[in-house]
């Protein structure tokens, strides 16, 4: 399917989000949708959805001018819409996900074995052997994304809107939705690919399109530019060159761990860090880390071995005793785990701190505002009001606010667990400058990521984990994706 943007622009009150966007995505194309948050990419996706209506502009399908009233209008044209959060039901079977809100009936009855048949045919199609009978549970993030790809083949979509699928995969489970993206190619349907992650498009996609600021401001052939040049495109101007960390002096101790075990998730973990240092602990999806690292913040009960904080015995019992001894962390999954969708900016900011501005049972709100200012101007954050709800900030704003909230603390360690997934290019350089002036002011930093090139960027010294045990420590010029990827394999040498 054919699709054409025609003058498309967008207002929501007297703020203008896209203005004249003109952009065509031809037949069977892998196409790439790139810029910041609150560039205007879902907007414009939002209105292909059905899910709001332009301002000024139409769309057409292959040649024809349509108008979409709702999500069901642009589906019965052949559109669907996969979302970054999927929500699959994982007490339902495979197949009963696939169909679900679309059950055939028979004489009243559901008939199952016509939505099995069915669904086992539209996996096939696909390429990809999963049983249809299995609970979505069983099932890893990769596959969810595939029955969710088989979901809208069932509504015979052309066109299919895939919003940052792999933010979350492993490199293999990346590698695997690929090879459904390219299937769906050759069958003809169309994919709009919005992603962050500029080597990935470059693999992948044969065109593309650049927001920024509600405008079109670039667009052409895959083939014509490099990641750096799409990067410039994205943010308005040349971003430094990727580099390695630069050493920085180091301080005493503040974390050591001896023989950390936790039944079956990870075994025998050493490690040590000390002020001003940026310590890295990366592998792959599973390999532990997280869970280690929630343990010693008292998140995770039952963990056996040993652990000194500043030299001295430390029991992890909670993560509110782990936050009155100087250490502070940020979860993965910000919406999960860290914001709290029904509070202000502001008061998601200073969540950790409230006891700082309590006077009685009543909360100092000029003494809570005038820090969340000061911060707000170092974090460089871009907001409308500190009362709007958190939920009206970009990925990389939201992430910036968690980030003050833990710093407010004044940790002596700070644990950041993917502290830039989901987040922009430009926003991601905002959070490391962020991460090396913490450690340049004398807290001991751990980053876990599975993004080779992060570490790489803000660590010295790396810890590489593979199924739940330390496989090995790189550091200096040792430590490279190449490196880190063996070890993260399991394997010890260049020889598998």
């Amino acid at each position: 399917m054919r699709v054409t943007f025609e003058h498309i622009s967008k207002s929501f009150g007297p703020t203008e989000v896209l203005h004249d966007v003109s952009l065509t995505i031809s037949d069977g194309q892998i196409f790439a949708l790139l810029g910041e948050n609150g560039a205007g990419k879902s907007t414009l996706m939002n209105i292909l959805g059905g899910l709001i209506a332009p301002s000024a502009g139409q769309i057409l399908l292959d040649g024809k001018p349509v108008q979409f009233h709702s999500p069901n209008d642009s589906l019965a044209c052949g559109i669907a819409f996969i979302h970054q959060e999927l929500n699959p039901v994982n007490d339902l079977r495979v197949y009963e996900n696939i169909f679900l809100g679309r059950e055939i009936r028979q004489h009243g009855f559901m008939s199952r074995e016509a939505m099995r048949r069915q669904s086992k045919a539209l996996l096939d199609k696909l390429g990809i052997a999963i049983d249809e009978n299995c609970f979505m549970r069983e099932l890893g993030a990769s596959h969810k994304q595939i029955v969710e790809i088989a979901r809208s083949l069932l509504c015979d979509a052309k066109t299919i809107i895939m919003d940052e699928p792999t933010t979350s995969l492993t490199e293999q489970e990346i590698n695997l939705i690929f090879t459904v993206v390219r299937t769906l190619s050759s069958q003809g349907v169309t994919i709009i690919f919005i992603s962050h992650k500029l080597n990935e498009v470059k693999e992948l996609c044969s065109d593309y399109a650049v927001l920024r600021n509600g405008s079109i401001v670039a667009q052409g052939a895959m083939s014509d530019v490099t990641p750096e040049i799409l990067s410039e495109h994205i943010v308005g101007h040349e971003l430094a060159q990727m580099r390695k960390a630069v050493p920085r002096q180091h301080g005493a101790e503040v974390l050591r761990c001896e023989g950390l075990t936790l039944d079956s998730v990870f075994q025998d973990i050493d490690l040590t860090v000390h002020e001003g240092e940026i310590l890295g602990v990366t592998g792959l999806l599973g390999d532990g880390r997280s869970e280690l690292f929630r343990c010693i913040f008292g998140d995770i009960k039952g963990v056996q071995g040993n652990v000194f904080l500043d030299g001295k015995p430390y029991v992890p019992r909670s993560a509110t005793s782990a936050v009155t001894k100087g250490i502070a962390y940020v979860p993965s999954n910000r919406k999960e785990n860290a914001i709290v969708p029904d509070l202000s900016i502001l008061d998601n900011s200073t969540l950790a701190t409230l006891k700082r501005y309590k006077r009685h049972l009543l909360v100092n709100k000029r003494k809570q505002t005038q820090e969340f200012l000061a911060r707000s101007t170092e974090f460089h954050l871009k907001y409308s009001s500190p009362d709007d709800l958190i939920t009206t900030l970009s990925g990389g704003n939201q992430q910036k606010v968690i980030l003050a909230r833990w710093l407010y603390t004044h940790p002596r360690l700070l644990i950041l667990d993917n502290p830039t997934q989901g987040v922009d290019i430009g926003a991601k350089q905002e959070i490391y400058e962020i991460i090396r002036e913490t450690a340049n002011n004398g807290v001991a930093v751990i980053v876990l990521s599975g993004e080779g090139q992060e570490i790489i960027r803000l660590c010295e010294r790396a810890i590489v984990m593979y199924h739940g045990r330390i496989a090995g420590e790189l550091k200096g010029d040792e430590l490279t994706e190449q490196a880190i990827m063996r070890l993260a394999t399991g394997i010890k040498s260049g020889n598998t």
